[in-house]
């Protein structure tokens, strides 16, 4: 026998101990653990978050991807009726993830400083506010959904079927205000997989239907575009019921008692207060990319699908992203409130470095295969060439997105959510929409001078922002 054959299965053991350890920490992140993500080491709390945050959104941008690719089946009309439902959709979007971060940074601070009980408490004042908020929208999308998208230039096939998808969307926005709410409440309190899981039964579920509700299926009617809306408030209902019982029935990192579900007067007007900024922040994102649209309805229906299309696939793309730094929020709130400065800001710049990674492999996809990838949703020649088109002006600097969230997570995980607004309204309202505006208008450039106003304006904002993280302010932010 060879005198080093003996060490073999040791060394053999050694190797597969660290690929055994990491599936051990999937298995741990997917089922979600108890661990105090002050103290455990920074590299597994990171793990322990980030993995559910990624999946989660990771389904969250491919039901997004695949809705969009079934209602694309029905014609460029079709998709534009997507894509205008969905800049009003973005003015509740804006209130309900502004709210949501407002809660992740104050239910992470609570449980951060060991106070579960208010955590709890603070947990039942958010879903109130998102059930009040979310009243008016309902009422002003039944009753004026046709004028709404006459507002917004749409042609005779979207305002002849599209109003009852429109009407679906916003009518049942309570439901999407909860689903924002609820995961922004145990990825406060530390339990992504509870969030993750949620997301996949909605998402899973709403895939499933799309297809049988727009086409038909056996006894079920083709119900077209308006069948895609019905798929995702089934969807989105069956989520937030999910969501509601484990906050009642209790999950590893927080328990709502019975107690606790009146109105708490002081706590419910903290959490308005706090979400204000973080309201403001997302109202001037939304409502730039409203008159982007505009701008982009005036160009044609083609230019809206193409829009549609590309930012689908950019969300897709960008969703892993948003979960690494989803869980920078929450790292930032529970080390600030366990008076770890230090270590809150050392998880962003982790979380940082990794999302640049991804941002840069997505950047070489859309420069290399921009119209390979619009070709999976449609055939249309004119709206592939307008939807590359995009693709390949973002992968100039998709990277500095990568930085730009984790950074703006950061301020919003301190409950600093007035600096990002007032970043935002410089960028997007005093350059971004005059500058589109006078590109694809003024000068003649249509749908290519919006791409060039979006690449110079977000570039911009992700540098600066990440600039003025370095300077610190945000780890002295009381909540």
């Amino acid at each position: 026998m060879h005198p080093t054959e003996p060490s073999t299965p040791t060394a053999g053991a050694a190797q597969a101990a660290p690929a055994r350890a990491l599936w051990r920490e999937l298995g741990d992140a997917i089922r979600g653990t108890s661990a105090d993500y002050t103290k455990i080491p920074l590299r597994r709390a990171v793990f322990l978050l980030a993995v559910p945050m990624v999946l989660e959104l990771v389904l969250e941008s491919t039901f997004a991807v695949v809705d969009i690719w079934f209602v694309a089946k029905l014609g460029a009309s079709a998709v534009a009726t997507v894509g205008l439902t969905e800049t009003f959709l973005f003015l509740l979007y804006a209130i309900g993830i502004g709210l949501a971060m407002a809660v992740t940074a104050v239910v992470a601070r609570r449980t951060g400083e060991g106070d579960h009980q208010a955590a709890a408490v603070s947990a039942v004042q958010a879903v109130w506010i998102a059930v009040l908020a979310s009243v008016p929208f309902a009422v002003v999308g039944i009753v004026y959904a046709r004028e709404l998208l006459q507002l917004m230039g749409a042609d005779n096939w979207t305002l002849t079927h599209g109003v009852r998808y429109l009407q679906w969307m916003l009518g049942t926005n309570v439901l999407i205000m909860l689903l924002f709410v609820c995961n922004a409440i145990f990825r406060g309190a530390g339990d992504a997989a509870v969030a993750m899981r949620v997301l996949w039964v909605a998402n899973g579920l709403n895939l499933v239907l799309d297809p049988m509700l727009i086409f038909g299926f056996g006894p079920i009617p083709a119900l077209g575009v308006e069948g895609a809306a019905i798929a995702t408030v089934i969807g989105r209902g069956v989520g937030v019921a999910m969501q509601l019982w484990i906050l009642l029935r209790g999950s590893r990192h927080l328990r709502v008692a019975t107690a606790q579900l009146g109105l708490d007067a002081a706590t419910f007007w903290h959490i308005v207060r706090t979400s204000l900024g973080g309201i403001g922040q997302m109202i001037v994102a939304m409502t730039a990319w409203i008159f982007l649209m505009r701008i982009i309805a005036a160009i044609g229906s083609e230019a809206v699908a193409g829009a549609t299309i590309a930012i689908r696939i950019m969300m897709f793309t960008l969703m892993p992203a948003w979960g690494m730094s989803n869980a920078a929020a929450t790292l930032v709130g529970q080390n600030l409130g366990a008076g770890e400065p230090g270590r809150a800001e050392a998880s962003v710049w982790r979380i940082g470095w990794y999302n640049m990674v991804l941002t840069v492999g997505v950047s070489v996809l859309f420069f290399l295969f921009p119209r390979e990838l619009m070709g999976l949703f449609t055939a249309e020649p004119a709206v592939v060439d307008i939807g590359a088109e995009w693709l390949r002006i973002l992968s100039y600097s998709y990277f500095v997105y990568g930085w730009w969230m984790v950074a703006v997570q950061a301020f919003n995980g301190a409950g600093d959510t007035v600096t990002p607004t007032k970043i935002n309204l410089v960028f997007f309202w005093l350059l971004q929409i005059p500058l589109a505006w006078l590109l694809a208008l003024h000068l003649g450039l249509q749908a290519t001078g919006v791409f060039w106003a979006v690449f110079v304006s977000e570039t911009s904002v992700g540098l600066f922002t990440l600039w003025l993280f370095t300077r610190g302010r945000w780890k002295t932010v009381r909540v």
